[in-house]
């Protein structure tokens, strides 16, 4: 299971709010639970961030039933919990995986969480492969 430390969206950088933004998945979406992925913007540092599904429990589970609970929570109220996980930003889902339209929502609701419009967010997917 991973240590998840909750994260606060006032502390991210400013340019989230501000700038038009880009995040770029390093792998596809069909690889599993957990996607790393890149917010990316025109003059500023790249910022580690990646998707994170919480539900996932085979064969152990990846996120702690009161992160699970607190997950479900926000999500329920149109927003993202924030985590810090493996020394990167992530977006806490819930679910077990990710489709198109998950990442598209978990991500305007990013946008929301730091000030900003959807419209200025772009999401680059890669589809993966399932292994099956």
């Amino acid at each position: 299971m991973s240590a998840l430390a909750p994260v606060d969206a006032f502390d991210l950088p400013e340019w989230l709010g501000v700038a038009e933004v880009t995040w770029a998945a390093h792998t596809g979406l069909r690889t599993g639970y957990a996607v790393p992925g890149e917010l990316t913007s025109d003059g500023h540092e790249p910022l580690a961030c990646d998707l994170f599904a919480v539900d996932e429990a085979h064969p152990a589970p990846v996120a702690a039933d009161a992160v699970r609970q607190r997950t479900h929570q926000v999500w329920r109220h149109g927003e993202v919990l924030l985590v810090r996980r493996d020394d990167r930003l992530a977006l806490a889902v819930p679910g077990t995986s990710f489709t198109a339209d998950l990442v598209l929502d978990a991500f305007a609701r990013l946008a929301r969480a730091v000030g900003a419009s959807a419209d200025r967010y772009t999401v680059l997917l890669r589809i993966g492969d399932s292994g099956r």
